[in-house]
């Protein structure tokens, strides 16, 4: 059991000036690489953290909560599955019909592959965050017969168009003339643009209004289905099995986010648990340096040692001796490693953007990643893991040597004294 002799001795001896200034310089390393590898571990999982949410709430601010689709044909009657969806009790906060598929834009001698989704402007900022990223027009501008698209600006880019363009979209089916058959052309107008800062919505993405998709694809009062927005997106799936329950069997799909982008958000979470095991190795290569250095005070104090014997203290005092100085490089580590991580967790959405401007280079290239920003998200709870393990780890470097120090005889260590 600690007591305060053993306290008082091992704080002692890591206040004392060392003759061996090695160890000290040891010490010192072994502190630095603790602090080193705490805040590396609590910046990067902040960060991924904040990486995940950013994703999550973009890609969820345009796809959907969950989805109720027609099983294995076109929804018929969405009005129906829509006003069932906002009457029940589960939480269902919006609810809008789309129209989704392929086609092509042309402007000029320039072509792009797109992703078109027919929407209802009055509903579709009910389940959607499209009409808050607006750099030109709105969805307003989405009227029935209008022909007018809602574009992102990237793909605006690529085809070298702005609101009031004129732009030929042809879609992958097929109409018999006369002369053969011909693909489906139409001609739009760019009506707005709009910017949500995930590339692949601003690079692919085309809005049109409903009653012109089903024109286009030729649908009628059909629909691809009814996107739902709940007030709390982590019970899609339970609020998606409840719904399921609820529609006639055999004629309804529901599908939920979590279904949609599992392998991505579960390769997020992998990536998170494999940077925490690597980072902890930091930590634990510092704090196994604790080992050489304790080590080394042993062996500085064998005489020191052999005294504190003949004086009464027990096999186990000593060791407590040991395991007090070394702790307490792994405290004063940890303690300084979660302070810079905090910090730098919270200040890294104005420290990245410094260091771009610094070096003239962007990290995260918008063609390139889905997110062009860092933002840090500090969880206490990963602070307090992090925390805890690099304590352990720098308790458990300190056993061998206090079991060393604790087996040191008297007389061998003062014959030579």
């Amino acid at each position: 059991m600690l007591r305060p002799i053993e306290l008082y001795i091992g704080l002692r001896y890591t206040r004392a000036k060392r003759r061996n200034h090695f160890i000290s310089f040891i010490s010192a390393i072994s502190m630095a690489g603790i602090a080193l590898g705490v805040t590396a571990l609590i910046t990067v999982l902040s960060v991924m953290n904040g990486f995940e949410r950013e994703l999550r709430e973009r890609i969820l601010g345009m796809a959907s909560h969950a989805t109720v689709s027609g099983y294995r044909q076109p929804l018929s009657d969405w009005t129906g599955v829509r006003e069932l969806a906002l009457a029940s009790d589960l939480g269902i906060v919006g609810a809008a019909p789309y129209i989704e598929g392929e086609g092509m834009l042309r402007h000029g001698d320039k072509l792009s592959g797109t992703l078109l989704r027919g929407v209802l402007p009055e509903h579709e900022t009910e389940v959607s965050d499209v009409g808050e990223h607006m750099l030109e027009g709105g969805l307003a501008a989405l009227q029935p017969g209008a022909f007018n698209l809602v574009v992102g600006k990237e793909l605006a880019e690529a085809l070298g168009v702005g609101a009031g363009d004129k732009v030929d979209l042809m879609v992958p089916q097929a109409t018999v003339t006369p002369a053969g058959v011909m693909p489906r052309f139409r001609r739009f107008t760019i009506a707005g643009v709009f910017q949500v800062g995930m590339y692949e919505y601003d690079r692919s993405l085309v809005l049109m209004h409903l009653d012109d998709a089903a024109a286009l694809y030729r649908m009628g009062a059909d629909v691809s289905g009814v996107r739902l927005k709940l007030a709390d997106m982590f019970r899609a799936p339970r609020v998606s099995r409840a719904l399921a329950q609820r529609l006639p069997a055999g004629t309804y799909y529901v599908t939920d986010w979590t279904q949609q982008h599992a392998n991505f958000f579960r390769a997020i979470a992998t990536e998170k648990t494999v940077m925490f095991i690597i980072l902890t190795l930091i930590v634990a290569v510092a704090a196994f340096n604790i080992v050489s250095t304790l080590v080394m005070v042993v062996t500085d104090k064998q005489a020191d040692i052999a005294i504190l014997r003949t004086l009464g203290a027990t096999p186990r005092s000593i060791m407590a001796i040991f395991m007090v100085q070394g702790s307490l490089i792994g405290v004063i580590g940890t303690l300084a490693g979660v302070a810079g991580g905090v910090l730098l967790a919270i200040n890294v959405e104005n420290i990245v953007p410094a260091i771009e401007r610094l070096i003239g280079q962007q990290f995260l290239s918008s063609d390139v990643y889905y997110i062009t920003q860092l933002k840090g998200e500090l969880h206490w709870g990963d602070v307090a893991k992090i925390a805890i393990v690099s304590l352990v780890l720098g308790l458990v470097s300190t056993l061998y040597p206090a079991l060393r120090a604790a087996r040191i005889m008297p007389a061998e260590a003062l014959r030579y004294e």
